[in-house]
């Protein structure tokens, strides 16, 4: 049994790895910058500290007495990616943690010079090895979870519509944010993983009018495929974060996904792509779920608890 501080506890991230480290007989740390964080009504997690990422003197006592670190990237810190999380790594061995585990919510490409967090997942990817954290990196491509945010549930529920700023011939392999924490609990106790780095998707990989085809199975009626632009998905992100994005960096916000999802479905890397016969190899103790399958034990309900945007 080990004792990991799970850093961004209270989002939808944080709340999976917590239920899986729970479910594997780990105690949990939460960490958020509140000292009584909303965990979703969950008994998961064994004691919670404090952290502010824009405080670097707090994490380090976050983290001390832990053997492990999870860690989630905040969204609205992406520029400073790389510095931040080789920064927090280091901190990670400067209160004598064994192992960091680094989630970067997106895909880690295998040649430099990629943009958006792409390119600065592989720098990042070197910060922390080089800080002398012994780290494991996954990088996921695409969340199944996203389809229950602010931005995305409302269409699916309320107008019977799956829309997402995907053309409709670009394939992703989803994944259930629970799968990701598997993946992150399995690292911990495999020496191999020691200093490595794995591209991480769910075992479908799926077109945009298969994704509908698949809801419409769950919800026993027609989910229309109904794509929006980058541009509009932007804005949807954006409106759905509300006060938490500070009037001055909306538009600088809406224009940077803008671009990013206009690069996903136009650029030969396939970054919503993952080897998942390389990925099972790696880990034959995660067994991965299907769209299907994640949609089916969800609350789609307006009353279910909601991590921040959804």
């Amino acid at each position: 049994m080990a004792l990991v501080s799970v850093v961004g506890a209270t989002g939808r991230q944080g709340l999976a790895q917590i239920r899986q480290l729970a479910a594997a007989g780990h105690k949990v740390r939460a960490l958020s910058r509140s000292e009584n964080p909303d965990l979703g009504g969950t008994n998961a997690a064994d004691e919670c500290r404090t952290i502010d990422l824009t405080d670097e003197s707090t994490w380090v006592p976050a983290f001390e007495g832990s053997d492990a670190v999870f860690y989630t990237h905040p969204l609205q810190a992406r520029e400073d990616r790389a510095t931040m999380v080789g920064k927090v790594a280091a901190a990670a061995k400067e209160a004598g943690t064994e192992r960091f585990v680094w989630n970067t919510s997106s895909w880690i490409p295998e040649r430099p010079g990629e943009p958006f967090t792409y390119g600065n997942n592989t720098i990042a990817v070197n910060e922390i090895f080089r800080s002398g954290m012994p780290a494991t990196v996954f990088g996921s491509v695409l969340f199944m979870d996203n389809l229950l945010t602010n931005w995305a549930r409302p269409f699916i529920v309320d107008e019977k519509r799956y829309v997402y700023p995907h053309n409709a011939d670009l394939q992703a392999n989803w994944i259930s944010l629970d799968d990701v924490g598997k993946c992150m609990v399995a690292a911990m106790d495999r020496p191999d993983f020691e200093g490595s780095w794995l591209n991480i998707g769910g075992p479908q990989r799926l077109k945009p009018p298969q994704v509908a085809e698949t809801l419409s199975r769950v919800f026993g009626h027609e989910i229309k495929y109904d794509p929006c632009t980058p541009k509009e998905f932007g804005d949807y992100l954006v409106k759905a974060f509300g006060d938490d994005v500070p009037p001055e960096n909306r538009e600088k916000m809406a224009a940077g996904i803008t671009a990013f999802y206009e690069y996903n479905n136009n650029n030969e890397t396939r970054p919503f792509e993952v080897d998942t016969d390389f990925m099972q190899q790696r880990l034959p103790e995660v067994e991965f779920e299907t769209l299907e399958e994640w949609a089916a034990r969800q609350d789609w309900s307006a009353d279910a608890h909601r991590p921040p945007a959804g």
